[in-house]
């Protein structure tokens, strides 16, 4: 008895259909010949993250889609170069509020930053 099932997209879909459509979990198992509930579960999972091209994966094979820069579209590398740049600019604003404080804190009589205490 083989320990991984695979099947074909059109199961997937039709399973995922009869889902959306009310029918119960065991009836739809059994009607397609699908052995457990979870691996439908995660058939519904992934339809409604809209993660539909999973269902065309090979079994075992885990594939990191839209992860890295390859499969990224142009608005996703927009948004990331975007996050980038902000997080870059929020370290300078911290970096220029702090050096600010010590400008300032040097420039008090008595307190400068090389004196020995």
């Amino acid at each position: 008895m083989a320990t991984r099932v695979s099947y074909p997209v059109e199961i997937k879909m039709k399973a995922i259909e009869m889902r959306l459509a009310g029918v119960p979990v065991r009836e739809v198992m059994e009607e397609l010949g699908i052995r457990n509930n979870t691996q439908l579960k995660t058939w519904m999972r992934w339809y409604r993250k809209g993660e539909v091209h999973r269902l065309e994966q090979p079994v075992g094979k885990q594939y990191s889609y839209g992860k890295g820069p390859e499969h990224s579209t142009e608005l996703e590398r927009v948004k990331a170069e975007n996050r980038f740049l902000k997080q870059q600019l929020d370290v300078l604003k911290k970096y220029r509020e702090l050096e600010r404080r010590w400008n300032r804190k040097s420039l008090l009589p008595g307190s400068s930053p090389f004196e020995k205490k």
